[in-house]
């Protein structure tokens, strides 16, 4: 008989709930149930740093997301609410929330309800670029240590740098927040009834690769460091406890009220929450030599190590982690600010004469490698990765009078292309063996422009996972592991990933030809990538512009 497991997906815009069974990997009920409020779901302001969301849209999302799921599921053969065995959550990050000594989120409260200061603190939210720069300086001064783990630089998108600008700027807000949680830690706490900050478990994933937490050093950073930055992050460190979870692990059981409001048994097992990204690649079956790209809004870059083996330090990384993706492995993160982002940038607010991104997909794709003369930046949103930059920006280079919008749309999806390569190189550089690449996401199954570019960039083939809610998946699979074999799930995520996930059939091999023109165009990439995101980089680039024009001419004869 088939048990099944609950996934919780909460995406930058939106909630999905997938209900999958945990012996055959069958995806029986999916039902999506975008945020309401603000743009998209996202709370902005005049400053383009602002990204909040309110914690009303998750409550909200995920009742309404399950009830559908449900709904759905009822026409596969077999299913039933009772056989619910498991359930796993997955979130943004790092999106940290102010919380009451209750632990309920200050933005719940009617004093604070339209206050954007006290609603969650969005991954792209980057008002903390000032603190990150403060936080990094400090570290390499007296805590060298905390810096070598995650990458060299801390950076604006993670958990100390908006608690710190918070502090600054939201005088009211800091002061009535006991203290802050991250989105995958409230969620799971929340339907388990573990909120309150003394009984909740924070799990390793927020706590390693955004929040400077290791073992190695007892936790989170002590309070020393933190009280040379304010002292009030001194008094805000005692209420993080030295231990943080991972996703094998159990959060609680469902509590009676989230029961009755979801349908479901009371006391199914909640697995620790864990990031969107992380549980994407879990999702697609990682393993050691597997590079899992989950391509979103942004990019995440995920690869697992044995912690039986050393591994170096990484510049630029966002951290090696232990047991952050699978037990028993370090887990290394990279990623992009900005992709899917961007490519919604330019088709919803430049507005390319009229044109969707499935019109210009069609026509960029007859388009050649180094036709444009096109050569783009792609920091849009800043560089999450080996820069660790959000104060750098976009770049086209090359236009001319004749310059069309669906060759600048090729050169934004080629520039992405780039720097996925420039972080597959950082990996490499430093002894991460890559073997195969993955890649899970909407655009990688809804762009075959965008995947045939990247195979051809990377000069690798690219596989794509079989579930288009790749990052639902994987939390159903956490469900399934906290639920044990016994009751009819998994005793661990090689059993859950040989039995629950698989690839899809479409795969994209680069082409010899579209190799040779990349190689030279990520060549000028790099100097372009050097010369503005780095400090020591001064060779003249006279040249720049005439060797795409060299390109571009070679290519058309």
């Amino acid at each position: 008989m088939s048990n099944y497991t609950i996934g919780l997906d909460f995406g930058t815009n939106s909630v999905r709930a997938l209900i999958v069974d945990a012996g055959s990997g069958e995806e029986v009920g999916m039902a999506v149930h975008n945020y309401e409020m603000g743009e998209a779901g996202v709370i902005v302001g005049r400053d383009p740093n602002i990204a909040r969301q309110h914690p009303t849209d998750y409550l909200v999302g995920m009742e309404k997301a399950v009830a559908a799921a449900l709904k759905n599921a009822k026409s596969a053969k077999g299913f039933s609410p009772d056989k619910i065995i498991g359930i796993g959550v997955d979130t943004t990050g790092s999106t940290p929330i102010p919380v009451d000594a209750d632990g309920t989120p200050l933005a719940l409260k009617p004093e604070f309800a339209k206050n954007p200061d006290a609603m969650a603190w969005l991954w792209k939210d980057h008002t903390g670029f000032a603190e990150a720069a403060e936080i990094t300086a400090l570290a390499k001064k007296i805590r060298p240590q905390y810096l070598a783990k995650c990458g060299g630089t801390y950076s604006s998108e993670w958990f100390w740098a908006k608690i710190l600008h918070a502090k600054r700027t939201a005088p009211k807000v800091f002061k009535a927040a006991y203290t802050w949680v991250e989105h995958a830690d409230w969620i799971p706490a929340l339907l388990t009834g573990t909120e309150h900050p003394s009984r909740l478990k924070r799990d390793i994933c927020a706590a390693g690769h955004k929040a400077m937490f290791n073992p190695g050093w007892g936790g989170y950073p002590d309070a020393e460091f933190l009280g040379q930055l304010d002292p009030k992050l001194s008094e805000l460190r005692s209420t993080l406890q030295n231990k943080a979870y991972n996703v094998s692990d159990s959060a609680g059981g469902l509590t009676t009220g989230w029961a009755k409001k979801f349908g479901l048994r009371e006391g199914i097992p909640l697995a620790v929450g864990a990031f969107d990204a992380h549980l994407g690649a879990v999702g697609s079956g990682i393993q050691p030599g597997t590079f899992v790209k989950i391509i979103g809004t942004s990019t995440c870059d995920i690869a697992v190590s044995p912690l039986s083996k050393t591994l170096p330090d990484i510049p630029g990384l966002c951290g090696i982690v232990p047991e952050s993706v699978l037990p028993g492995h370090y887990g290394l993160e990279a990623g992009q600010s900005a992709v899917g982002d961007i490519f919604n940038w330019f088709v919803l607010k430049v507005r390319p004469a009229g044109m969707g991104h499935a019109e210009l997909d069609r026509e960029a794709l007859m388009l050649r490698p180094g036709e444009s003369g096109l050569l783009a930046l792609d920091w849009n949103n800043g560089n999450r990765t080996i820069l660790v930059d959000q104060r750098l920006t976009g770049m086209l280079v090359g236009t001319t009078l004749h310059t069309t919008p669906v060759e600048i749309y090729r050169a934004l999806v080629e520039a992405t292309a780039f720097g996925a390569r420039a972080i597959v190189e950082r990996f490499e550089e430093y002894g991460v063996s890559i073997k195969r690449v993955v890649n899970c996401g909407g655009i990688s199954i809804k762009s075959p422009l965008t995947m045939q570019i990247y195979a051809d960039v990377l000069n690798r083939p690219l596989e794509i996972s079989r579930s288009p809610q790749t990052c639902a998946l994987g939390a159903a699979m956490c469900g399934a592991v906290v639920a044990g074999r016994k009751a009819g799930g998994h005793d661990n995520f090689a059993q859950a990933a040989k039995a629950m996930t698989s690839m899809h059939s479409t795969k994209f091999k680069p082409v010899g030809a579209n190799v040779k023109t990349y190689a030279k165009l990520y060549a000028l990439y790099k100097r372009l990538h050097d010369l503005f995101g780095t400090r020591d980089y001064a060779a003249n680039q006279f040249t720049l512009m005439k060797e795409l024009l060299e390109i571009r001419d070679a290519v058309r004869r």
